[in-house]
C-alpha cells in the first residue's frame, strides 16, 4: 500500500524506524484536519447565521431535532464499522497485508450498504409517530422523511472516512467531510437564501445533497490512489469474526455517543421548549470551535497509535501519547479563553434571543478544555484493543448526561443542559486517563505542560483587563481585535517558555516545506527545467 511521504525538515525521507517518524505522521494529518476543519467551520458559521436568522428559533430548532434524529439512525446503522475501518486498514496496512485490507473494506462496504437502506426505511415509516408522539410537531414529519433518504449516504460516507483514515491519508479525509462537504452546502443555503426560497424544507435537501457530493468525493479519490474496486472483488480474505468483536463494541459506544450528542437537544425539546433547543444548538455550534484542533489531533493520531501497538513499539507509543497530548491542550486553550471571556458578543451575532445562552456557553467551554487537557487517551483505548472499557465509558456519560439532564434541565433550561454535560466530560475523561495507565502503563504528563497551562493564565489576565478597560458590547471589530490580542498573547508567552524538542521538530518541518512551497512559487516557469539529482 502507498506510504506517506515525510521528511525531516530540510527534504531528507524519514526512515520507518525513525524515533519521530509517527509524531511527524500525526502532526501533518492534523494539519490537514485542521486546516479542512477551520473551512468548515468557517463555512458552517455562515450557514448556522443564515438559517438561525432567517428561520427563526422555531424553524431552527425543528431543523436541528430533524438532523438529530436522523444522526440517530445513522449511527445504528453503523455498527462500528467506521471505527474498525480505521483499526484494521491501518494494521494490515503497514503489514502490506492487501488480502486483508480488500477482506475489510468488503466487510465495511458490504455491511453499511444494506444496514443504511434498512435504518432510512424505517425512519421514514416512523417519522409520523416520531413527530407527532414524541414532540407533538406535524411539521417535523416532512423533514424527518426528508432527512431518511439521506441516511444510507450518512452511513457509507462514515466507513469511507474510516477508510481514509486507515490508510492514513487525512488530506483525504479532510477534503470530502470538511471541504466538499461543508463548501456545497453553503453555496446551496446561500443560493437559496438569495433567490428567497430558504426554508427549513430546503436547507434540508442541501443537508443532503451536500453529504451526497462528499461520499461521490471520497469514492473517486480513494478509488484512484488505492484501487478499492479492485479490493471489492472475490477472493479477499475476510477476518467477520476479529472485524466485529472489535466493531460491536464500539457500536454500542458510538450509538450512544450519537445518542449522548444529540439527546440533550431531545429533552430540550421535551421537557422545556424548542426555542431552547435551538439556543442549546448554537451554544454547542461556537463551544466546538475550542474542539477543533483536538478533535484533528485525536483523529490523526489513532492509525499510527494501532500500528505502533501492533507492533510492540511501546516507546513510541508513549512519545505519540504525550505529545498528541499536550498539543490537544495547547491548540485548545485560544479558543477557551476567547469563549470565557467574550461569550455574550460571540452568541449576540446569531440574532435576538441567542445570547441567553452566555453563561451556558461559559460551562461548554471548560468541558472542552477538560477534554483537551486528558488528550488522546480515549482514542488510545480504541486503537489498543480496549473496546469494552470504551463502551462501559460511553455507558457512564450517557447515565450521567441523562440523568443531570433530567435533575437540571426542568429546573434551568439551557444551562441545566451545560451543567450536565460537563459533570459526564469532566468525569469519564479523567477516569480514561486512569485506565490507560492501568491497562497499558502510560500516562500522557510531563514536566513540559506547566508551560501553555502558564501561558494561558497570562493571557486570561490580560484579555480580563483588557475587557474591563475596552468593553466590547455588540462591536464585532472591537470583539475580534482583543480576541486577538489575547491569542497572540498567549502564543508569545508559550514561545517565550520554549515549546518541546518535539513540537520544535514539527515547527521546524512545516516551516521548510513552506519554505520550499514558497520557493517553488517564486521561481519562473521553466527556470529548473532539466534539474536533477
Amino acid at each position: 500500500m502507498p506510504a506517506i511521504g515525510l521528511d525531516d525538515g530540510g527534504g531528507r525521507a524519514l526512515t520507518p524506524d525513525h524515533p519521530h517518524r509517527d509524531i511527524l505522521a500525526t502532526a501533518k494529518g492534523s494539519g490537514y484536519i485542521l486546516a479542512g476543519t477551520v473551512f468548515a467551520m468557517a463555512t458552517r458559521f455562515v450557514i448556522a447565521l443564515v438559517l438561525a436568522n432567517v428561520l427563526g428559533t422555531k424553524d431552527y430548532g425543528l431543523y436541528v431535532l430533524a438532523i438529530s434524529a436522523a444522526s440517530l439512525f445513522a449511527g445504528v446503522s453503523l455498527l462500528g464499522l467506521d471505527d474498525a475501518m480505521v483499526r484494521y486498514v491501518a494494521i494490515q496496512s503497514g503489514r502490506s497485508d492487501e488480502q486483508g485490507v480488500s477482506g475489510t473494506l468488503q466487510i465495511g462496504f458490504g455491511v453499511s450498504i444494506a444496514s443504511g437502506l434498512l435504518m432510512g426505511a424505517l425512519l421514514f415509516l416512523a417519522a409520523g409517530p416520531i413527530a407527532e408522539g414524541l414532540f407533538n410537531e406535524p411539521d417535523l414529519e416532512p423533514l424527518l422523511r426528508l432527512f431518511a433518504i439521506v441516511i444510507p449516504f450518512l452511513v457509507v460516507s462514515n466507513v469511507l472516512l474510516g477508510t481514509a483514515r486507515g490508510f492514513n491519508r487525512m488530506d483525504y479525509a479532510a477534503l470530502g467531510e470538511k471541504v466538499v462537504q461543508s463548501a456545497v452546502r453553503m453555496v446551496l443555503v446561500l443560493l437559496l437564501a438569495a433567490v428567497g426560497r430558504l426554508n427549513v424544507y430546503a436547507a434540508a435537501v442541501a443537508f443532503g445533497l451536500a453529504d451526497v457530493a462528499a461520499s461521490v468525493t471520497l469514492i473517486v479519490i480513494l478509488d484512484r490512489r488505492f484501487g478499492i474496486r479492485r479490493s471489492l472483488r472475490p477472493g479477499a480474505r475476510r477476518d467477520v469474526g476479529n472485524v466485529f468483536r472489535f466493531s460491536i463494541p464500539l457500536w454500542l459506544s458510538g450509538l450512544l455517543r450519537q445518542f449522548r450528542r444529540n439527546i440533550q437537544n431531545l429533552m430540550l425539546g421535551t421537557m422545556a421548549t424548542v426555542s431552547n433547543v435551538g439556543v442549546f444548538a448554537v451554544v454547542g455550534r461556537v463551544s466546538s470551535v475550542a474542539s477543533v484542533s483536538a478533535s484533528a489531533v485525536y483523529v490523526s493520531s489513532r492509525p499510527a497509535m494501532a500500528q505502533l501497538h501492533d507492533h510492540g513499539e511501546r516507546e513510541r507509543l508513549a512519545r505519540l501519547y504525550t505529545a498528541t497530548t499536550r498539543w490537544t491542550l495547547g491548540l485548545n486553550l485560544p479558543f477557551f479563553l476567547v469563549m470565557v471571556l467574550y461569550p455574550q458578543p460571540l452568541l449576540r451575532m446569531f440574532g435576538d434571543g441567542f445570547e441567553a445562552g452566555a453563561t451556558a456557553l461559559v460551562i461548554m467551554a471548560f468541558a472542552d478544555l477538560v477534554s483537551a487537557a486528558t488528550g488522546t487517551c480515549q482514542g488510545l483505548l480504541d486503537m489498543t484493543g480496549h473496546t469494552r472499557m470504551k463502551l462501559a465509558n460511553t455507558t457512564a456519560w450517557t447515565i450521567l448526561l441523562i440523568g443531570g439532564g433530567a435533575l437540571m434541565i426542568p429546573r434551568w433550561d439551557v444551562l441545566g443542559a451545560a451543567v450536565a454535560s460537563f459533570i459526564a466530560v469532566a468525569a469519564v475523561n479523567i477516569a480514561s486517563v486512569v485506565e490507560v495507565w492501568v491497562l497499558e502503563r502510560l500516562q500522557p504528563y510531563d514536566r513540559t505542560f506547566w508551560k501553555p497551562a502558564a501561558a494561558g493564565i497570562g493571557a486570561l489576565a490580560l484579555g480580563i483587563v483588557l475587557r474591563e478597560l475596552f468593553p466590547v458590547d455588540a462591536r464585532f471589530v472591537r470583539l475580534v481585535i482583543e480576541a486577538a490580542i489575547v491569542s497572540l498573547a498567549y502564543v508569545g508567552l508559550l514561545l517565550l517558555f520554549r515549546l518541546a524538542p518535539e513540537d520544535r521538530l514539527v515547527l521546524k518541518r512545516t516551516w521548510a516545506r513552506i519554505g520550499r512551497a514558497l520557493g517553488r512559487s517564486r521561481t519562473p516557469s521553466g527556470a529548473g527545467d532539466g534539474v536533477s539529482s
